[in-house]
This record gives C-alpha cells, sequence and structure tokens, in this order.
C-alpha cells in the first residue's frame, strides 16, 4: 500500500515549498516532491528562484555593484584604491555559497515543519477512492497518495525557435549566471527583467553589451515616463539598447555568436558577440506531469487552466506560480501557496493581484505597483499624477545616487492611490510602503500626513504623494 498524505505538492520553488509549509502548519500531513539536484546530486530545493534566477542574479548583481563603485564612485568619497581586479572564479563561488544556503534553509524548514520531502519528480498516475496517486520518478520510482495536489512545477526558458540552448556561447538565464569569464562583447535578446539584470551584471564587470529587443517601447509593462528615465540613465551607462528589431539568423561557432537582425528603420544588421543571452520569456514545467491520465486541463500555452481561487477542472487538485495564468514572479507564487493551503483548511485564502510589486533590480532600480498611467488613460479613469525626484532628497545627494523619481498616481475624486512607480535608489524596498497604502485602499494624502524620517529615501514617497495635490515642500 503507497504512502497516504493529506496533501501533496508537487514542485519546491516558492509556490510549492509555501504551500507545504503552510499545509503542514495548519496540521496536514503533507509531502513535497521535488527534482533539483546540487553538484554533488543532492537536493537543492528552491526551483528556479533559488538555483538560477531571483538569488543567484542577485548576489552578482550585487558584486558588480561592488566593483563598479569602487571603480567609478570611491573617489568621490575620498577613497583611493589601486589595481582593482575582479575575480570572476571568487564571484561565482560566493554566489554558489549563497544559493546552497538557500536551499539548506528550506530542507530544514520541511524538517522544522515534519514535512516527508522525496527527491525526483511527480506525476499522475490515477485518480482513486476520492484521492489521486502521484508517482515519485527517482531511483524507487515510489508511488504515494494525497487527497489535496497541489502543482507547483514552475516554468523554464523560452528558447528562440531554431535556437536551442547550448548553455555555451547561447544562453538562458541558467547560463548566464555561470559564465566563467568577462565576455568582450556579450548580446541580449529581450529587455525584460533578466536581460536588463544580467546586462548589467556583465556591463559593470566590462563587457560592451548589446540589448536587441523586438517591441517598439522600451519596458512596456512599465509606467512610460518612468521606463523613460530609466533607459535615460541605461544609455548613459552605456547599455546599447536597441529597440523595435526583427531578429533573423542565428549563427552559433567556436568563435561566438553571429545575429543578423532588421532594426526599426528596416535595415539589415550584424551583431559578433562572444556570449548570447536570449531572455523572450518563460514556458510553464507541464511536460512529465502526466496531466492527461486524469484530465488535468491545460491552456494553450501549456499552463495549467485554474480559477480566482487558484483550483483546477478537477476536485481537490490545485495549481500554483509560474505554471498558472499570471505574473510569473516568486512573490505571487508565494502569495498563492498560502492561499491554496488555507482554502484547503476551509479557510478565505486572498491574494490581490492589483497589490502585487514589480521590481527589476538593475541600478537604478525601477519597482512598481498597480495602474500605470498609460492603462488609466486607456480605462478612462480620471485621475492625478505627483512625481519627486530624487535629486532633490537629502539622502539621495549623501548616498551619491540622485537617479530618478517616485510617482504617484490616484483616483482624481477620491483620491485612492491607484498606482505608485519608482525608479532609482532602492526602489525595491521602497515599493512595499506603496503595498502596504494600496492593500489598505489608502489616499495619496494620507502618505502626505504620514511621518517619514528624516533624512531618508522615503521623504521621497511622501513628497510624491504631496505632489499628488500639488503641494511638495522639498522641491
Amino acid at each position: 500500500m503507497s504512502k497516504q498524505f493529506d496533501v501533496i505538492v508537487i514542485g519546491g520553488g516558492p509556490g510549492g515549498y509555501i504551500a507545504a509549509i503552510r499545509a503542514a502548519q495548519l496540521g496536514f500531513q503533507t509531502a513535497c516532491i521535488d527534482a533539483w539536484k546540487n553538484t554533488a546530486g543532492g537536493p537543492s530545493l528552491g526551483g528556479t528562484c533559488t538555483n538560477v534566477g531571483c538569488i543567484p542574479s542577485k548576489a552578482l548583481l550585487q558584486s558588480s555593484e561592488h566593483f563598479d563603485h569602487a571603480n567609478h564612485h570611491f573617489e568621490d568619497h575620498g577613497i583611493s584604491v589601486k589595481g582593482i581586479n575582479m575575480d570572476i572564479k571568487k564571484m561565482l563561488a560566493r554566489k554558489d555559497t549563497v544559493v546552497k544556503q538557500n536551499n539548506d534553509g528550506i530542507l530544514y524548514l520541511f524538517k522544522k515543519n515534519k514535512i516527508t520531502f522525496f527527491h525526483g519528480t511527480g506525476s499522475f498516475v490515477q485518480a482513486v477512492d476520492g484521492a489521486y496517486q502521484i508517482q515519485v520518478n527517482d531511483a524507487t520510482n515510489e508511488t504515494i497518495t494525497g487527497k489535496h495536489i497541489v502543482v507547483a512545477t514552475g516554468s523554464s526558458a523560452r528558447a528562440l525557435p531554431g535556437t536551442p540552448f547550448d548553455e555555451v556561447n547561447i544562453l538562458s538565464n541558467d547560463g548566464a549566471l555561470k559564465i566563467d569569464h568577462v565576455p568582450s562583447r556579450l548580446g541580449l535578446i529581450g529587455s525584460g527583467v533578466i536581460g536588463l539584470e544580467m546586462g548589467s551584471v556583465w556591463h559593470r564587470l566590462g563587457s560592451e553589451v548589446t540589448i536587441l529587443e523586438g517591441l517598439p517601447t522600451f519596458l512596456g509593462a512599465v509606467d512610460e515616463q518612468i521606463a523613460k528615465e530609466a533607459k535615460k540613465s541605461f544609455d548613459k551607462q552605456g547599455l546599447k539598447i536597441q529597440l523595435g528589431i526583427t531578429v533573423g539568423e542565428i549563427k552559433n561557432s567556436k568563435k561566438g555568436v553571429s545575429v543578423t537582425y532588421k532594426n526599426a528603420k528596416g535595415e539589415y544588421q550584424l551583431l559578433d558577440v562572444d556570449k548570447l543571452i536570449i531572455s523572450i520569456g518563460r514556458v510553464p514545467n507541464t511536460d512529465g506531469l502526466h496531466a492527461d491520465k486524469i484530465g488535468l486541463k491545460l491552456d494553450e500555452r501549456g499552463a495549467i487552466v485554474v480559477n480566482d481561487e487558484c483550483k483546477t477542472n478537477l476536485p481537490n487538485v490545485w495549481a500554483v506560480g509560474d505554471v498558472v495564468r499570471g505574473p510569473m514572479l516568486a512573490h505571487k507564487a508565494e502569495e498563492e501557496g498560502v492561499a491554496v493551503a488555507e482554502r484547503i483548511a476551509g479557510q478565505h485564502g486572498h491574494v490581490n493581484f492589483n497589490t502585487i510589486p514589480w521590481v527589476i533590480y538593475t541600478s537604478p532600480e525601477i519597482a512598481w505597483v498597480g495602474k500605470t498611467e498609460q492603462q488609466l488613460k486607456e480605462q478612462g479613469i480620471a485621475y492625478k499624477a505627483g512625481t519627486f525626484p530624487f535629486l532633490a532628497n537629502g539622502r539621495a545627494r549623501a548616498l551619491g545616487d540622485t537617479t530618478g523619481m517616485v510617482k504617484f498616481l490616484a483616483d482624481a475624486i477620491t483620491d485612492e492611490i491607484l498606482g505608485v512607480h519608482i525608479v532609482g535608489p532602492m526602489a525595491s524596498e521602497l515599493i512595499s510602503e506603496a503595498v502596504v497604502a494600496m492593500e489598505f485602499k489608502a489616499s495619496a494624502e494620507d502618505i502626505a500626513r504620514i511621518c517619514h524620517a528624516h533624512p531618508s529615501l522615503s521623504e521621497a514617497t511622501k513628497e510624491a504623494a504631496l505632489a499628488v495635490d500639488k503641494r511638495t515642500l522639498n522641491f
């Protein structure tokens, strides 16, 4: 007889491991199946985020930012440093250490919460007696049974048709995190989050970086005013960003990669690079799940079809994170994981998609929550806008980083905050105040009347809220 569980979670990324922990906290006998392996072949929990996404990329961004500051900004502070070198091998080793610390932390949390862990992939076998049999595809191929199944299998990098990743010259996010030297010329196809972050890392370390973007606008999902401010900064740094391009033939050889493309003017161009990172989106991981064996419904993209509560078309089968609709963000997956565990317990788990923050960890950082100005115009919503530049913020001056601004959008009649957009220092941290405010349906005036510490970057948030009513105090 197979082992019996109340909840089986397939996938140990942010959505999966958090769902398992919350289910265990609620008293359910819980199992989690995950296949990620470390270099020694052991479990490497945390999914794409921890292993080849959010965590390692932030480690490399931090290292490259230190290098950039030492080369270009320490002198402004009276610090003289000569003969600066970057040990790429040591930088990558530090990145791997950070990843392992997160992996081990999740394993500890599983033990703490008495979650049974299976190291392998999980696939459906059949529905039986109000439950589901799941095969753990590992050395033993054990079959286990669960009353509730939570699918959290995540996503994988999308390759260009006819151009597979070899992770040597043509790289996904995985290969981009393992480049063992500074390439003289680095190309990126796609100017999304991954493209900009990886481009920033290697540009700071000395690469000549060219980004090819098919869309005619830069960061189309970002508020237009904020995106323009960000691009101005990236252009100044020396990142070469070309918009409105059409990719043609890509040739891969031992010497590097050549990309033929048509620019926005319709002219054919040739880009020769040492390495090429493809960053054109991600696809849901449902291959190997054997969804057809139990009739689990998938959409045309291969994603699992769910309703607003993450329920699938089958009773007691749920799905969260990148494998379902909505933004492919680790924190969105976590919130869905918690909500599903609580719904299984008969509680009312809640995820507000309108208050999920977005962050791009470049320099300057870009962060936003809620509606953009262009969305409000398209939807015919009357609004007021207020902005405040970091140039007028005392803390930003002291940091030596006055790039960017904070922007508030509020309802023209009720003053309720509809969106907040930031480009500048520590935007990833500053955006949380806006998320809290919007969850409580605060008005711009509420933020404007809250005392903010001086001097702090958060004062720019207060001043932008004041600007909605055209009464900034420091600009």
